[in-house]
């Protein structure tokens, strides 16, 4: 359970306003996520299979090589580019 004390205190430590009308309802909303929480963590311990609900098996691929364009051909993009590299305009 979450105390009204317990949102001013974590209210402080991130350095936010709780205004007190709105403490009642903050409270609340405290307590259903962590009730949320604990509702997953129940159902993750009942089951060994959480993480793969959908049964999917590896799915990588191994890396091969395979031949890139020419220089010359990806440079004429930028009207051949600078000593063989894409010339880049420096941010001030």
């Amino acid at each position: 359970m979450v105390t009204r004390e317990e949102i001013l205190d974590i209210a402080l430590l991130a350095k936010l306003s709780v205004d007190e009308e709105k403490l009642d309802e903050l409270t609340k909303q405290m307590m259903d996520i962590i009730a949320f929480a604990d509702t997953i963590n129940a159902y993750e311990g009942q089951t060994g299979e959480f993480d793969n609900i959908n049964g999917l098996s590896n799915v990588f691929r191994e890396d091969t090589v395979v031949a890139s364009y020419p220089r010359e051909q990806i440079l004429k993009n930028v009207d051949g580019g600078e000593n063989g590299f894409f010339p880049v305009k420096k941010k001030m």
